[in-house]
């Protein structure tokens, strides 16, 4: 349980039980403490809840288990308020959020499938393509259903159409004495159009916006104040006023009746503002999918079909039937089915529309490949790696749908305030009926109505509640469009305050693909033999300069044998047993703690190699050091210019490496970086994000290494290179997808931007409503004569909501770089 509302409902409907006397529900703890004349199993009260429509599981403390949803997870059918009233929660149907009232949006399908019919016989439904089983016909790809969202457009469209069929004549008729000569009174009396304006607003009132009242009812019962309440308690005193006059005139006094004698009537305003807040509900509505639009876009980025290699030929099946190690042709300006690796064949790939880079990348045999990008003019063969929800779209996805609805720490002032909003301008609309029937010129009962209703429609809850979320939202979309995922809202709101930012080398700053420059070996045997060793050893570790010394013993034909006893020293190195030789390759911490003996000889040779910029190993056997291998790993060409771009923006850059002191002044001076430390283990970086914190500091650090993940998680914000590992990832609140560190620089600018919006939206809110009210109330009235009309409120209030989600779109149309 999250909120009011469902301790009210889980109370209400267990206390329908005839033995339970008495129902308790605590939503701090989620608990219920009942009291019963007779005892009730829990499979009853389960099913009480679950008959009911409240999805909960009940069970004796400490024995919680959880029923499983008959609905997708990760499909249609899942809805959620556009507000996140109750934080991530979400409903198998659309009805409506039991807090702030607005209807419910539907999730995207997060997984794209295609099923197949026949042209001719359309009950016939098939999840692979073939042939008709009654007429022998090519099944075709079925069109996709309409989703939740454009039914709701459509069901909100034609109400709109009837609403405003039935309340422009009605308006025209209570306008009908500033039309010259008042033409309508020579054909009725204004008894007569009275009773014609109350005719025409009932398909307005109890069917178009029916729900409104609805809606106002249950926020009543359940206590969850809304924007609703204030609508349906304005426009229906309004309603009852106007037809309780036409009934009953003789009952009010003469300062309430025309010069006709009949009572004012306020069906027009009634209507048209029932009208208008239909019209900003159907333009909400349509908002609200374009908020998704990058989910949407992504998910059109998935093929359906892919053409698998077989003995006996080509073939055609759906992605769903692909299964790890099939080989895949892709075919010039194909998308990616899956993602593989190349095993025949080049080409160039379009990854822009997951990376965001627009230069195609050529791609060869062993090169990885990602689903959903674009073959360019070339076909290759390639073998799945990853498939159906492992892919890497499939996971971009499933972040931003996450992340789209997590909630940002902005949003609790607006929480706060929206708690206490419905009944104070409910107060202040009392406060304005008293003061107006008190002090107001004649007919003093007539203004206090008119101004009461008026601070009760022109209030607006809902631009509080939008404000932050619909931000985050298209944000969090188009950060995924530049190859920047955001884990939550939150990862958003720290970004936008980092003053330093914390970097690995390896990987990070340079590419992360070492190669092997030389092996030397101080005794005299045979290189191969050691080149060997050292391979052996490396082949069980992850870290990208073990794949390099791999990669090179393969090269130079050396044997790799198995090992025994091999232990990954993270920060130090390796080390192994391969036959009867204990073998170790690390930097010198690792050789002081294997007490190997180092020569002078060996170690000089180190120190030219390091001065040069390259990352050196030490190779011990058997508690000698017999020599070493210098790797060399490029700086990347985006590092320097994203560096100098977040120095800019008054960002300190501190990079942390394992790596030795002189490699890593090397990488310094060409990176013009001032702060560095060397030789650092896991612990020491994050000693230094802890040490930086207590300063006052907001931390992001930046890694793609298992030895990175402590840090990672200890930072304010955690920043992995998709290219790493996903220990790093998993440890991350953002995830670059191309691996570099231009990424932060996206990430940094997004966040700003997305606050920037934030904050924007959140000023309009809280002004909007804080002149909107008292000017309802009359406050411009003693000095300019001013009134506002409850119908030119209820437009203010529509478009309020509709201007917020308007603000928000502008993100879509933003620059990154």
């Amino acid at each position: 349980m999250t909120c009011n509302g469902c301790k009210s409902n889980v109370e209400d409907t267990l206390g329908k039980l005839s033995t339970i006397t008495k129902v308790e529900a605590d939503i701090k703890n989620n608990e219920v403490t009942l009291e019963m004349s007779s005892h009730v199993s829990l499979e009853t009260l389960q099913q009480t809840l679950l008959k009911s429509g409240l999805h909960y599981t009940i069970s004796m403390p400490g024995h919680e288990k959880h029923i499983k949803s008959e609905k997708p997870v990760d499909g249609n059918g899942i809805f959620y308020c556009p507000m996140h009233c109750e934080g991530e929660k979400t409903y198998s149907e659309q009805v409506g959020c039991p807090v702030c009232g607005m209807d419910l949006v539907e999730q995207p399908k997060l997984q794209v499938s295609t099923q197949y019919t026949c042209p001719m016989h359309p009950e016939i439904i098939r999840d692979q393509m073939g042939d008709c089983p009654i007429c022998g016909m090519d099944l075709v790809p079925m069109q996709p259903t309409e989703s939740e969202e454009d039914k709701t457009y459509q069901v909100l469209l034609k109400k709109m159409k009837i609403a405003t069929l039935f309340t422009i004549p009605i308006f025209i008729i209570a306008m009908g004495e500033l039309i010259p000569g008042n033409p309508l009174m020579k054909l009725f009396s204004q008894i007569t159009w009275n009773w014609i304006q109350f005719a025409l607003s009932l398909p307005v009132v109890f069917y178009a916006a029916w729900m409104f009242f609805e809606r106002a009812h249950k926020s009543i019962k359940t206590w969850n104040l809304n924007m609703f309440t204030l609508i349906g308690i304005g426009a229906g005193v309004a309603f009852l006023f106007s037809v309780f006059a036409l009934i009953f005139p003789e009952v009010f006094p003469s300062q309430f009746k025309t010069s006709s004698g009949t009572v004012f009537v306020y069906f027009e305003a009634v209507t048209v503002i029932l009208t208008l807040v239909l019209l900003g509900q159907l333009l909400e509505a349509r908002a609200h999918s374009q908020t998704s639009g990058a989910i949407k876009e992504l998910l059109k980025l998935a093929p359906t079909e892919a053409t698998l290699v077989t003995p006996e030929g080509d073939k055609t099946i759906s992605i769903h039937t692909i299964k790890k190690g099939d080989l895949l042709r892709v075919k010039p300006g194909d998308k990616i089915p899956v993602d593989g690796e190349i095993t025949e064949g080049h080409s160039n790939i379009d990854e822009s529309m997951i990376t965001g880079e627009p230069i195609p990348v050529d791609k060869k045999v062993n090169d990885k490949v990602n689903s959903g990008t674009l073959n360019g003019t070339k076909s290759f063969v390639m073998s799945a790696e990853k498939v159906g929800s492992e892919t890497l779209l499939s996971q971009i996805i499933q972040m931003v749908n996450n992340a789209s609805r997590s909630r940002a720490p902005i949003q609790k002032l607006a929480d706060k305030i929206s708690k206490y909003f419905v009944p104070i301008v409910i107060l202040i609309s009392l406060i304005t009926f008293t003061a107006w029937k008190v002090f107001g010129p004649e007919p003093a009962l007539v203004y206090a109505f008119v101004n009461a209703i008026a601070v009760l429609i022109i209030a607006c809850p809902c631009a509080l509640g939008l404000a932050t979320p619909m931000s985050v939202m298209v944000g969090v979309g188009k950060g995924a469009q530049n190859g920047v995922l955001i884990k939550n809202a939150e990862a958003l709101e720290n970004l936008n305050k980092v003053d330093v930012l914390i970097t690995d080398k390896t990987g990070t700053i340079t590419e992360g693909k070492p190669s092997v420059e030389k092996v030397v070996n101080s005794t005299g045997s045979h290189k191969n033999e050691l080149i060997g060793l050292i391979a052996s050893l490396n082949q069980y570790s992850e870290h990208p300069l073990a794949d390099a010394i791999v990669k090179f013993a393969k090269e130079k034909g050396a044997d790799i044998t198995k090992v025994n006893d091999f232990q990954s020293i993270s920060g130090k190195g390796v080390i192994g047993t391969v036959g009867d030789k204990k073998i170790g390759v690390g930097n010198k911490k690792l050789m002081e703690q294997v007490q190997a003996i180092l020569s002078n000889d060996i170690d000089l040779e180190v120190i030219q190699e390091q001065e040069q910029g390259k990352t050196v190993s030490y190779i011990s056997v058997n508690m000698e050091v017999v020599g070493y291998v210098s790797i060399t790993d490029a700086i990347k060409g985006t590092s320097i210019k994203a560096i100098r771009k977040l120095q800019k923006q008054g960002i300190d850059i501190i990079m942390l490496t394992g790596d030795n002191r002189r490699t890593a002044q090397f990488v310094a001076s060409q990176l013009d970086l001032a702060d560095f430390q060397a030789e650092c283990l896991p612990e020491d970086k994050l000693n230094v994000i802890k040490k930086l914190q207590k300063q006052g500091k907001v931390v992001a650090m930046a890694g793609d290494g298992i030895n990175d993940a402590p840090a990672l998680a200890q930072s304010d914000v955690g920043i992995a290179m998709g290219t790493g590992t996903d220990v790093a990832i998993e440890s991350s609140a953002v995830t670059l997808v191309k691996g570099d560190l231009m990424g932060i620089v996206k990430s940094i600018n997004l966040a700003k931007k997305v606050m920037k919006n934030i904050r924007q939206n959140l000023f309009f809110a809280f002004i909007y409503n804080m002149l909107g009210i008292p000017i309802a109330a009359g406050l411009l009235y003693p000095v300019f004569g001013i009134l506002l009309s409850p119908m030119i409120a209820a437009a203010a209030m529509s478009f309020s909501s509709v201007s917020v989600i308007a603000n928000s779109l502008r993100l879509r149309s933003i620059r990154l770089d």
